[in-house]
């Protein structure tokens, strides 16, 4: 008798068992059904698309640098408005050919890459000429030197306000009355030492990696790569302590940093930056808020400041 009540009780518990399986894949099977696909959007292509010769403006020459390496040009944007006395030196600089024959010395992965004086620190230091060595730092400007700023929605967690100004990332404090130039993917900052005011622009860096905003607000930033970011992005990576490249073999000579007003215009790069004040740029920003499905399931409804594309394009004729 105890081995029918063993045996019985294990018939209740397969059927219990089988009962619960039919529930879930019953459950599941509704929730499949009941499932809602995301509806289809137009994605950051279609809305370029749909773009009009007055969405774009033309990189401005005076403010366009070209960083010539060996393996090709850099094309950089300066942001006047943000770092003035910054973005005045850095085009002296180039054009007393102060940087043509330095070298990029710091690869870092998932930071920065940098260039400058290998001998900064030795008694072969290159002289500066007639641009400053240092400057007082511009980490933040005046709310009044902006007169293109564009509010995005999405909240942040380094900034009481962000959004783009003139096709750079921007945060600002209206309590204090300051804007700045974000650290994200591609922006080129002033190296500098622990005073705020040690830098000048005489060794530079670029973004390469996660957005370190913690830099905000910490170091002069004066533009953005706009072309060329593969050549430095894939460069390797140094093997001394924070990515600095630690023999001269490794090191990237630079052939030359030119301001493009100064080269001729059949060896300009003719480039055009989408206008961050244009409506069909909010569209931009929206196609990468809320992407449509089918292949999206989940869509945030937020967009990350540096995550907002700034199209480039060649300039059409």
């Amino acid at each position: 008798m105890a081995y029918l009540k063993i045996h019985h009780g294990i018939v209740l518990g397969m059927a219990a068992l089988l009962a619960a399986q039919v529930a879930t894949a019953a459950g599941a099977a509704t929730e499949k059904k009941t499932e809602k696909e995301l509806p289809p959007k137009p994605s950051v292509g279609d809305v370029l698309k749909g773009s009009k010769p007055a969405d774009w403006r033309p990189l401005d020459p005076d403010n366009t640098l070209y960083l010539e390496l060996p393996v090709g040009r850099v094309v950089i944007e300066l942001a006047p408005a943000f770092a003035p006395n910054h973005a005045r030196n850095i085009k002296a600089l180039a054009r007393e050919h102060y940087y043509d024959g330095l070298a990029i010395i710091r690869s870092q992965d998932n930071f920065v890459v940098q260039w400058g004086d290998p001998h900064e620190d030795d008694d072969k230091v290159r002289k500066v000429k007639n641009a400053q060595q240092t400057l007082p730092a511009e980490f933040t400007v005046p709310l009044s030197n902006d007169k293109q700023f564009v509010r995005m929605r999405d909240i942040d967690g380094f900034a009481p306000q962000i959004g783009h100004s003139n096709g750079f990332p921007v945060g600002r404090d209206p309590k204090t009355g300051q804007t700045w130039l974000t650290h994200c993917y591609g922006m080129v900052g002033v190296a500098r030492g622990n005073e705020s005011d040690s830098g000048g622009g005489t060794s530079l860096y670029v973004v390469t990696g996660q957005a370190p905003r913690q830099l905000d607000r910490n170091i002069t930033v004066v533009g953005r790569v706009v072309a060329g970011m593969p050549l430095l992005s894939t460069l390797p990576r140094g093997p001394a302590p924070m990515g600095f490249y630690d023999k001269p073999a490794l090191q990237v000579p630079i052939a030359a940093v030119k301001v493009a007003a100064d080269v001729p215009e059949a060896e300009r790069a003719h480039l055009e930056v989408m206008r961050t004040d244009s409506a069909v740029y909010q569209a931009v920003l929206d196609a990468q808020r809320n992407r449509g499905g089918p292949w999206n399931k989940y869509s945030p409804n937020y967009l990350d400041l540096c995550n907002a594309q700034i199209p480039v394009r060649e300039q059409k004729p």
